[in-house]
Parts: structure tokens; sequence; C-alpha cells
């Protein structure tokens, strides 16, 4: 799951038309983009994979593998609060998510992920599985804004670590580069397919950020995630999530990168301190498909 924006893969990309010059106003940019996400609707925070979702995608024929952690350093002692979303209280939790993605297409690719949970004071336990698709549209650059987009399908351990047993999710990917800054926005839309909620409407949340590209192996940002309950039935403030981290990412030697992290949470139903660790290790293993087509906007 790629953290560093990445060359484009094609040649379509590579000569596409040049982005046009703007005044770069980045941190503007992505409180207007989750702003626009932000509008009455709803949903959990995800605390197995606090990553923003860029444009690009992995390589045909490459392999990612990777391992999201979080800690929560300062959170709930009730279960259900923060980013506790089952039984077990959030406080002390540490998430952690394997994941495992291959490039189909120049542009599409699919993902497993096996998510883990360790409670303060128990053992490292299995938290639930999901399968995801993500791809891009169109060549970088055609549009105003590079658009992409994201589908997947949950299972959750029940009760412990969720009250609902099988979701699905859909994002539409939406980035723009001012300069040297990559503004990024992924707004959720999650709908409880089995388990409690089930009857209930699509839920909301929203995950964007912004990167600096100081340099390869260090570059600063400012990544932002939150939830704000059902489309149709906010949640008071209050009892919604907001978080801001600021980050640091960047590649290593032999093709590993990084992002870490601290969030902060700004209501009082957030976890106040998370800590955040995501490392990734890339391969190139083999292609199944051929290459996409020139110009081609899906395949």
């Amino acid at each position: 799951m790629p953290t560093f924006p990445k060359a484009p893969s094609s040649p379509s990309d590579r000569d596409g038309p040049s982005p046009v010059k703007i005044a770069p106003q980045p941190w503007l940019a992505v409180l207007a983009l989750s702003g626009a996400a932000a509008l009455p609707c709803a949903a959990q925070v995800d605390p197995w994979e606090f990553e923003v979702y860029p444009y690009s995608t992995t390589q045909r024929g490459m392999v990612e593998l990777e391992t999201d952690n979080a800690v929560v350093a300062e959170g709930h002692a009730a279960g259900g609060e923060g980013t506790a979303a089952g039984a077990v209280r959030s406080q002390g939790m540490w998430f952690n998510a394997y994941e495992l993605t291959y490039g189909l297409t120049d542009r599409i690719e699919a993902a497993l992920y096996v998510d883990l949970a360790r409670p303060d004071g128990s053992g490292l336990q299995w938290a639930g599985d999901k399968l995801r698709l993500r791809g891009r549209l169109f060549d970088q650059g055609s549009l105003p804004v590079d658009l992409g987009w994201y589908l997947e399908l949950e299972w959750h351990k029940v009760p412990q670590f969720d009250d609902a047993q099988r979701e699905l999710e859909f994002r539409p990917i939406i980035e723009r580069d001012f300069g040297p800054y990559s503004v990024m926005a992924n707004p959720k839309f999650e709908k409880v397919l089995a388990g409690a909620g089930r009857h209930e409407g699509v839920e909301f949340g929203y995950v964007a950020g912004v990167h600096y590209r100081w340099a390869r192996g260090l570059s600063p940002g400012l990544e932002f995630y939150g939830g704000s309950g059902l489309i149709d039935r906010l949640d008071p403030v209050a009892q919604e999530q907001h978080y801001v981290f600021p980050t640091l990412w960047g590649e290593l030697p032999r093709g590993i990168e990084y992002n870490i992290g601290v969030g902060w949470g700004l209501t009082r139903n957030s976890d106040h301190v998370i800590v955040k660790a995501n490392l990734e290790l890339e391969r190139f293993v083999g292609a199944v498909f051929g290459a996409s087509p020139d110009g081609a906007w899906f395949r």
C-alpha cells in the first residue's frame, strides 16, 4: 500500500499534460477536501489502518507486504468508546494488521488483510479480515484532480472488536499536487451487511492528508481521520471521532517504506493519544495480466 507518491507507471502517465501552475495553498486545499467530505454523514474510524490512499496504485506484477500498527497510549476505559467498536476497551490496545497487495494491472490492485489486536494485559488475538480492490481512473493530470476508487469487504470478530460481523466500504480517492505538496482525500461510505446496524443506513467517515516531498527518505505531513455518524442521522459532535496526525514518511534502502506519527483526538469520544507506525516492503514477482492500453481510463 503506497504511502510515498510514486512516479507514473505507464507512458501515458509520463506524457500527460503538464499540471496547471497555481499558487500552492495545500493546507487550505486539504481542509476544503476533507470539509467537503464532512457533510452530514457517519462512520467509525478504522484503527487497523491509519493510512491515506493516494491516486497511484501498486505497479503491475509487484507485491507489497505491509504491517500497520497503532497503539492507544491514552484512550477509554470502557468498550464501545474511542477506537474500540466492540466490548474490549481501547486504553492500551495495540492494533496490528498485515496486508498483502498485488498489482493486477497498471491501474488496479487487490489486497488481503489480517487484523490482529492485543488488548491491554492480554495476548495477541485475531480480530478480523479484509478483501480490497483499489484502482485509478484516467491518466495522471488529465483532470484538475486525479481520481481513484476503493472497495473493501470486512469481517470482524464479534463482540470483542466490533458489533458488526460484516461490512462493505467504498471510498472515492481524490488527489492534487501543488508543487512539492500532495493533497489527498478519501471520503468513506460504509454499510453493515451482517450484525448490529444491518438495518441502518450508510455510515460516513473521512481520511485526508497533505504531504510535503522534502526528501525521499524523510518527508513531513499532516493526516486527518474521522467519522460523524449515519448519513441521515448525525451523531452529536461530542460522540463523533476526529483525529489529526503529524507524520513522517519516506523510503529506506532495499524497497522499504515507512509512515510514523502521533495522533491527537479532537472530541470527547475520540481516544486522546494514538501512536502509529506503518512499514512496507515491495518486490516484483511477475505479472498475470498484460499492460494496460495507452489512454485507457479504467483498465
